[in-house]
Protein backbone atom coordinates (compact mmCIF):
# COMPACT_ATOMS: atom_id res chain seq x y z
CA UNK A 1 0.00 0.00 0.00
CA UNK A 2 1.37 3.53 -1.01
CA UNK A 3 1.25 5.98 1.82
CA UNK A 4 0.83 9.41 0.17
CA UNK A 5 0.46 12.57 1.66
CA UNK A 6 -0.55 15.82 -0.50
CA UNK A 7 0.79 19.04 -0.74
CA UNK A 8 -1.70 22.33 -1.68
CA UNK A 9 -1.86 25.95 -1.50
CA UNK A 10 -5.58 26.39 -2.81
CA UNK A 11 -8.94 25.03 -3.96
CA UNK A 12 -7.63 21.59 -4.32
CA UNK A 13 -8.88 20.40 -7.58
CA UNK A 14 -6.43 17.74 -8.37
CA UNK A 15 -6.70 16.93 -4.97
CA UNK A 16 -10.18 15.98 -5.46
CA UNK A 17 -8.88 14.17 -8.24
CA UNK A 18 -6.55 12.03 -6.90
CA UNK A 19 -9.43 11.68 -3.89
CA UNK A 20 -11.99 10.32 -6.77
CA UNK A 21 -9.52 8.34 -8.11
CA UNK A 22 -8.42 6.35 -5.04
CA UNK A 23 -12.21 6.03 -3.94
CA UNK A 24 -13.39 4.87 -7.80
CA UNK A 25 -10.19 2.54 -7.61
CA UNK A 26 -8.78 3.80 -10.34
CA UNK A 27 -5.37 4.41 -8.50
CA UNK A 28 -4.92 1.26 -6.87
CA UNK A 29 -2.83 0.23 -3.75
CA UNK A 30 -3.07 3.89 -2.63
CA UNK A 31 -4.45 5.07 0.26
CA UNK A 32 -4.32 9.15 1.20
CA UNK A 33 -2.59 9.41 4.84
CA UNK A 34 -2.59 13.28 4.80
CA UNK A 35 -2.90 16.62 3.09
CA UNK A 36 -1.24 19.85 4.17
CA UNK A 37 -2.03 23.28 3.19
CA UNK A 38 0.37 26.96 4.13
CA UNK A 39 -2.85 28.20 3.00
CA UNK A 40 -5.47 28.03 6.63
CA UNK A 41 -8.09 29.39 4.09
CA UNK A 42 -7.44 26.89 1.40
CA UNK A 43 -10.78 25.33 0.70
CA UNK A 44 -8.43 21.67 0.41
CA UNK A 45 -8.08 21.33 3.84
CA UNK A 46 -11.97 21.55 3.57
CA UNK A 47 -12.23 18.89 0.79
CA UNK A 48 -10.04 16.63 3.43
CA UNK A 49 -11.72 16.95 5.85
CA UNK A 50 -14.89 16.22 3.39
CA UNK A 51 -13.35 12.55 3.26
CA UNK A 52 -11.92 12.16 6.70
CA UNK A 53 -8.46 12.60 5.50
CA UNK A 54 -5.95 14.02 8.38
CA UNK A 55 -4.77 17.37 7.21
CA UNK A 56 -2.76 20.03 8.96
CA UNK A 57 -1.55 23.67 7.89
CA UNK A 58 1.64 24.98 8.08
CA UNK A 59 3.10 28.82 7.20
CA UNK A 60 5.93 30.62 6.98
CA UNK A 61 4.49 33.49 7.97
CA UNK A 62 3.82 32.16 11.50
CA UNK A 63 8.00 31.29 11.86
CA UNK A 64 10.57 33.94 12.75
CA UNK A 65 12.64 32.39 10.07
CA UNK A 66 12.25 30.53 7.56
CA UNK A 67 15.19 27.78 8.78
CA UNK A 68 12.90 27.58 11.52
CA UNK A 69 9.97 26.80 8.87
CA UNK A 70 11.34 24.68 7.14
CA UNK A 71 12.72 22.59 9.84
CA UNK A 72 8.95 22.43 11.34
CA UNK A 73 7.66 22.15 7.76
CA UNK A 74 9.90 18.30 7.28
CA UNK A 75 9.30 17.17 10.92
CA UNK A 76 5.26 17.37 10.25
CA UNK A 77 5.93 15.44 6.78
CA UNK A 78 7.67 13.14 8.47
CA UNK A 79 5.10 12.09 10.83
CA UNK A 80 3.02 11.11 8.39
CA UNK A 81 5.65 8.50 7.07
CA UNK A 82 4.83 9.05 3.24
CA UNK A 83 6.04 6.72 0.65
CA UNK A 84 5.11 9.30 -2.03
CA UNK A 85 4.89 13.22 -1.74
CA UNK A 86 2.73 14.99 -4.23
CA UNK A 87 2.49 18.43 -4.80
CA UNK A 88 -0.56 19.73 -6.21
CA UNK A 89 -0.76 23.22 -6.59
CA UNK A 90 1.42 24.04 -3.47
CA UNK A 91 3.55 27.80 -4.00
CA UNK A 92 5.78 27.00 -0.97
CA UNK A 93 9.89 26.66 -2.37
CA UNK A 94 10.29 23.27 -0.90
CA UNK A 95 13.30 23.01 1.19
CA UNK A 96 16.75 21.16 0.11
CA UNK A 97 16.33 18.74 2.83
CA UNK A 98 13.19 17.56 2.50
CA UNK A 99 13.96 17.24 -1.37
CA UNK A 100 17.08 15.04 -0.34
CA UNK A 101 15.07 13.22 2.00
CA UNK A 102 11.82 12.56 -0.47
CA UNK A 103 14.47 11.76 -3.14
CA UNK A 104 12.13 9.93 -6.09
CA UNK A 105 9.58 10.15 -3.90
CA UNK A 106 7.64 13.63 -4.40
CA UNK A 107 6.26 14.49 -7.51
CA UNK A 108 5.02 17.48 -8.83
CA UNK A 109 1.79 18.26 -11.11
CA UNK A 110 2.84 21.29 -14.07
CA UNK A 111 0.10 22.92 -16.17
CA UNK A 112 2.92 23.23 -19.35
CA UNK A 113 4.62 20.96 -21.43
CA UNK A 114 8.26 20.76 -19.45
CA UNK A 115 10.03 22.65 -20.87
CA UNK A 116 7.78 25.42 -22.22
CA UNK A 117 6.45 27.88 -20.33
CA UNK A 118 8.12 26.01 -16.65
CA UNK A 119 10.56 27.53 -14.28
CA UNK A 120 10.45 30.90 -12.40
CA UNK A 121 7.70 32.55 -12.09
CA UNK A 122 5.78 30.57 -13.99
CA UNK A 123 2.57 28.95 -12.13
CA UNK A 124 -0.91 29.52 -12.32
CA UNK A 125 -3.04 31.57 -14.35
CA UNK A 126 0.48 33.59 -15.80
CA UNK A 127 1.47 29.65 -17.35
CA UNK A 128 -1.35 30.27 -19.39
CA UNK A 129 -1.17 34.10 -20.29
CA UNK A 130 2.13 33.21 -21.42
CA UNK A 131 1.32 30.40 -24.00
CA UNK A 132 -1.80 32.87 -25.02
CA UNK A 133 0.78 35.37 -25.47
CA UNK A 134 2.97 33.46 -27.60
CA UNK A 135 0.32 32.18 -29.69
CA UNK A 136 1.41 28.35 -29.45
CA UNK A 137 -1.10 25.44 -30.86
CA UNK A 138 -0.91 23.16 -28.39
CA UNK A 139 -0.15 22.93 -24.32
CA UNK A 140 -0.57 20.52 -21.86
CA UNK A 141 0.71 18.66 -18.52
CA UNK A 142 3.53 17.64 -17.28
CA UNK A 143 3.87 15.60 -14.25
CA UNK A 144 7.90 15.17 -12.37
CA UNK A 145 10.15 14.13 -10.16
CA UNK A 146 10.62 17.21 -7.61
CA UNK A 147 14.74 18.04 -7.65
CA UNK A 148 16.37 21.38 -6.98
CA UNK A 149 15.87 22.88 -9.53
CA UNK A 150 12.05 24.69 -10.54
CA UNK A 151 9.95 22.03 -12.61
CA UNK A 152 13.93 20.24 -14.04
CA UNK A 153 13.34 17.12 -12.16
CA UNK A 154 12.43 13.59 -14.50
CA UNK A 155 9.42 13.97 -16.46
CA UNK A 156 7.05 10.89 -15.62
CA UNK A 157 3.92 11.90 -17.46
CA UNK A 158 2.54 14.50 -20.06
CA UNK A 159 -0.63 15.49 -21.92
CA UNK A 160 -1.16 17.56 -24.96
CA UNK A 161 -4.35 19.95 -25.27
CA UNK A 162 -5.01 22.39 -28.30
CA UNK A 163 -5.49 25.62 -27.94
CA UNK A 164 -8.81 26.88 -28.87
CA UNK A 165 -9.46 30.19 -31.15
CA UNK A 166 -11.18 32.48 -28.70
CA UNK A 167 -9.54 31.12 -25.42
CA UNK A 168 -8.66 33.00 -22.42
CA UNK A 169 -6.22 32.41 -19.79
CA UNK A 170 -9.37 30.74 -17.61
CA UNK A 171 -10.76 28.75 -20.10
CA UNK A 172 -7.31 27.67 -21.13
CA UNK A 173 -7.10 26.65 -17.27
CA UNK A 174 -9.85 25.07 -17.07
CA UNK A 175 -9.42 22.78 -20.30
CA UNK A 176 -5.76 22.11 -19.06
CA UNK A 177 -6.70 20.84 -15.89
CA UNK A 178 -10.26 18.51 -16.95
CA UNK A 179 -8.03 16.91 -19.96
CA UNK A 180 -4.70 17.18 -18.82
CA UNK A 181 -3.95 17.56 -14.79
CA UNK A 182 -6.62 15.29 -13.77
CA UNK A 183 -6.10 12.37 -15.66
CA UNK A 184 -2.40 12.18 -15.81
CA UNK A 185 -1.87 13.08 -11.99
CA UNK A 186 -3.72 10.22 -10.56
CA UNK A 187 -2.28 7.83 -13.77
CA UNK A 188 1.05 9.13 -12.17
CA UNK A 189 0.74 7.85 -8.63
CA UNK A 190 -0.86 4.34 -9.99
CA UNK A 191 2.07 3.90 -11.88
CA UNK A 192 4.24 4.84 -8.90
CA UNK A 193 2.06 2.43 -6.37
CA UNK A 194 2.39 -0.47 -8.62
CA UNK A 195 6.04 -0.45 -9.22
CA UNK A 196 6.19 0.47 -12.40
CA UNK A 197 8.41 4.33 -12.47
CA UNK A 198 12.01 3.84 -12.42
CA UNK A 199 14.81 6.88 -12.33
CA UNK A 200 17.86 5.59 -14.25
CA UNK A 201 20.24 8.45 -15.51
CA UNK A 202 17.78 11.49 -14.54
CA UNK A 203 14.88 9.98 -17.17
CA UNK A 204 12.09 8.09 -15.95
CA UNK A 205 11.63 4.63 -17.45
CA UNK A 206 7.48 3.16 -17.12
CA UNK A 207 7.93 -0.64 -17.07
CA UNK A 208 4.88 -3.15 -18.14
Amino acid sequence: MLDVVVLVSGGGTNLQAIIDAVESESITNTRIVGVISNNKNAYALTRAKQHGIHSECISPKDYASREEFNERFLEKLDEMNPDLVVLAGFLVVIPPQMIERYRNRMINIHPSLIPAFCGKGFYGLKVHEAALERGVKVVGATVHFVDEGTDTGPIILQRAVEVCPGDTPETLQRRVMEQAEWKILPEAIDLIANDRVKVSDGRVVITE
